[in-house]
Parts: C-alpha cells; sequence; structure tokens
C-alpha cells in the first residue's frame, strides 16, 4: 500500500505512468478506480495517449465495455464489484470522494477485485486528518508534492460577502457583487464554473444568468445530459456552467475562473473548497485563475480551505518547487 498526495492539478496521474508502464511490460493488469463517472470520462483519452498500444478500457455505468478484456482499465468504484482477484495493480483516484469515502462496500470491492499478490496505491489532493496522521507516522509509505507541473502557485480564494442571497434567489433575483464579477469574468472571455449548495437552486440561478449570456448551462449528478454538457463545455460550446459539488474534481477546463454562491453551506467542506479552487489555473498557458467565496457568513471550512491552499503554496516554495517570479 502506498499514498500519493499532491495538490489539484499537479499531475498525479502522469507521475503514475512510468509505473503503470512497468506493470504492463511484465504482463501485469491494471486498473485505475474512482468514484466518480467524469473522472474516467477525463482520465481515459489521456491513458490511451500514453499508452496507444494498449486498449484503454472505461467502464462506468453506462459504457457498455462489461465483456471487454485488456490489460489497463479506467473504472467507477462500483464496477469493481464485478472483479474478483482481478488486477495486479489498482491505483485509487480520489479515494476521499463521495460515495467510495462513505461506502464499506465500495472499500471492500477494491480488496476483492485485487490478486492476492498485488499493489495498491491511494492518491488524493485531499486526504482527511486520520490518513495525515497515519503518513506522518510512518503507517503509510507516501509522497507528498506540494506544487503543480507548472510550478505556479495554486489560486487563493477570495471571500466576498454578498448578504442573504438565498432569499434573493427566492425572488427571482442573484446578488449584484456576484453578478459583477460574473460580467466581468464574461467580458474577458473567461469560461466558468458556478457552484450552488442545492439541485433545486440551480434552474432559478439559470433562469436569472440566461440574461448575461445566451451560452449558460446547469448540471448536477443524475442529469441525463451530464456527460454532454461537461463535453460541451470542454469544447467552449458554454461559457457558464452552474453546478453541484458533483463537478468539485475530476474536471479540467484549460482557463476557467471559478465562483461558489452560498459557500457557508454545510455542503461545503473545506476539502470540498479546496478542491473547486483546485478547477482554476490548471494549464500552463492560464495558471492564474480567480476563485471566489460568495457567501453569507464566513465558516470554519472556508477558512481552513484557503489555510490549506496556502501552506502548499509556502510548501512549495520554501522547497524550490515554484517559479521565480
Amino acid at each position: 500500500m502506498f499514498s500519493l498526495t499532491a495538490v489539484c492539478g499537479a499531475g498525479k496521474t502522469e507521475v503514475l505512468f512510468k509505473g503503470i508502464e512497468k506493470a504492463l511490460s511484465t504482463q501485469k493488469r491494471v486498473c485505475i478506480a474512482t468514484p466518480r463517472t467524469d473522472v474516467v470520462l477525463e482520465l481515459t483519452p489521456r491513458l490511451q495517449r500514453a499508452f496507444p498500444t494498449i486498449n484503454v478500457i472505461p467502464l462506468y455505468g453506462d459504457s457498455g465495455n462489461k465483456l471487454k478484456h485488456s490489460s489497463l482499465f479506467i473504472s467507477t468504484t462500483h464496477q469493481l464489484y464485478r472483479f474478483e482477484q482481478a488486477f495486479d495493480l489498482i491505483i485509487l483516484d480520489e479515494m476521499d470522494a463521495f460515495p467510495y469515502s462513505a461506502d464499506e462496500t465500495l472499500q471492500h470491492a477494491i480488496n476483492k477485485a485485487r490478486k492476492s499478490k498485488s499493489t495498491l496505491v491511494y492518491l488524493t489532493a485531499t486526504p482527511n486528518k486520520s490518513w495525515q496522521r497515519k503518513c506522518k507516522h510512518k503507517k503509510i509509505a507516501y509522497v507528498k508534492i506540494p506544487a503543480r507541473y507548472h510550478r505556479h502557485p495554486l489560486p487563493v480564494p477570495r471571500f466576498i460577502w454578498c448578504g442573504n442571497w438565498e432569499k434573493l434567489l427566492n425572488q427571482g433575483k442573484l446578488p449584484q457583487r456576484l453578478l459583477v464579477w460574473l460580467k466581468e469574468r464574461l467580458s474577458k472571455g473567461k469560461q466558468i464554473l458556478l457552484f450552488l449548495p442545492k439541485i433545486a437552486q440551480l434552474e432559478k440561478a439559470k433562469t436569472i444568468l440566461g440574461q448575461l449570456d445566451s451560452k449558460v448551462e446547469s448540471v448536477f449528478a443524475a442529469d441525463p445530459h451530464r456527460i454532454d454538457k461537461v463535453k460541451k463545455m470542454r469544447n467552449k460550446e458554454i461559457n457558464l456552467l452552474i453546478t453541484t459539488t458533483i463537478l468539485e474534481r475530476g474536471v479540467t477546463f484549460p482557463n476557467i475562473d471559478v465562483a461558489v454562491l452560498g459557500a457557508e453551506n454545510d455542503v461545503f467542506t473545506d476539502s470540498a473548497l479546496i478542491q473547486i479552487a483546485g478547477r482554476a489555473g490548471r494549464s500552463s498557458e492560464h495558471p492564474d485563475g480567480d476563485v471566489v467565496f460568495f457567501h453569507h457568513g464566513k465558516t470554519w471550512s472556508m477558512v481552513e480551505a484557503k489555510n490549506q491552499i496556502e501552506n502548499s503554496n509556502k510548501e512549495a516554495a520554501q522547497t524550490g518547487m515554484l517559479l521565480l517570479r
């Protein structure tokens, strides 16, 4: 068992390519497992480009690849129920993500899918306190990467108070401070991810924001058009995508700014906010995305998320991993 903790956008997957290559060269079977379908769809083309001679098989609910065989799979954790002692190497990406983190049966599925002699690698940008303690006390072998591959610092979120936004939303309005920020970003040609706490709020916000820009969409976990909408966002057919925490991780858009409306809501834990902030500034061409938490009262989670991001930047600077400016 091995743990790789790396900040959002560090290139965790690419760091493992050499290990995957070695396993495949010795006729081993490899599976990258993740709790989210979006991550499967994000990683599959990257893996296929890295290993062009291997047929990389993506497995998720509607993938239709259940009977195909390969030496390299990228799968949701739910699909691993189908395997028993099948893999020599399992790489669990986003180990702290729901539902895996809260479901012991999924954790059992991972162990059942491993061969008796196999390797399990855990990947995360936001390990919980218990996992951090285990690594600190050397109960788990681990490596930590506090900087992104392009060596620019992580965007640090800004806090903007916006009053009782829920009351305004129910009246068919949005906070003026949020609208000003959105107009400014859209006028500069930036794509935007806007996170809200509840599914019921998405359509209300979409109706209002449709007056700002015609290319506005909303998406949530059970949205039947979710995959298509994320694809359109990648293709820049959508300028503003309003979403729940379903897109807090596992998606990369090269030039976006990020906002959270209602950052004080309990759904936005410190790890969720770190992951959300980690959507911005991921590409070397656009490393300085703007991240704003619009709120009706600061919370411990907001402050802790900002502190952890600043601490990662400080550690990266002290170890010489950031470019000198």
